[in-house]
Formats: C-alpha cells, structure tokens, sequence
C-alpha cells in the first residue's frame, strides 16, 4: 500500500491548516497501518513530496516543483526496497533533514 502525503504531514503553516492536519493524520494512519498488515505480510509505504504541478501550488516556481514521472519513479524503487517513508523530492528531503537535526524536547 502506498500512501501519498505532503512534507506537511511535518510542517503545519498559517493559512494551510485544515490541510496540513489532513495529511498529518494520513501520516499516522499509514504508520499505523504498517504495523497492523506487517504480519499478514503487506507492506504500506508513505510517499512524501513537496511541490508538484497541481493548482494549489500554482504560484510556486516551476523550477522548485518535482517532477511527476520521477516522483512515481522514486514511489516504485521506494516499494521495491520495502522502505518505510520515501521522500520524493529534494525539497523534502532537505525538510526532513532538517527536522531530524532539531534537538528533542525536554
């Protein structure tokens, strides 16, 4: 199973956030779901990508938007190697590096 989600599954921004916790839930639904199917042997990927070619993201330049055929193309080699969370793009990516590098709440 491969779940399609935003880099707002992490980020929640002001005027976007009745989406940003759609796809936070989404998030948690998916790891939730792996957990459960991992012992009938399904697998459930979470595909995140930043910026593609849709109407909500019409004013963001193109060069900064991903590529369609290389985001299914990154989704496929994701499920191929059972990987957990596959990020799309370089923008998430860079995203996810960065919330990995914040120190952890006391």
């Amino acid at each position: 199973m491969l779940n399609v989600l935003s880099v707002l599954s992490w980020l929640h921004p002001a005027g976007l956030g009745s989406y940003a916790a759609a796809k936070a839930a989404a998030w948690a639904l998916t790891d939730a779901a792996r957990e459960e199917l991992a012992p009938r042997g399904i697998a459930v990927s979470a595909l995140h990508v930043g910026y593609m070619d849709t109407d909500m993201a019409a004013a963001v330049p193109a060069d900064q938007k991903a590529d369609p055929a290389d985001v299914a193309a990154q989704a496929l080699r994701g499920i191929e190697k059972g990987l957990p969370e596959i990020l799309a793009d370089e923008t998430t990516r860079y995203i996810r590096q960065g919330l990995a590098a914040l120190p952890e709440a006391a």
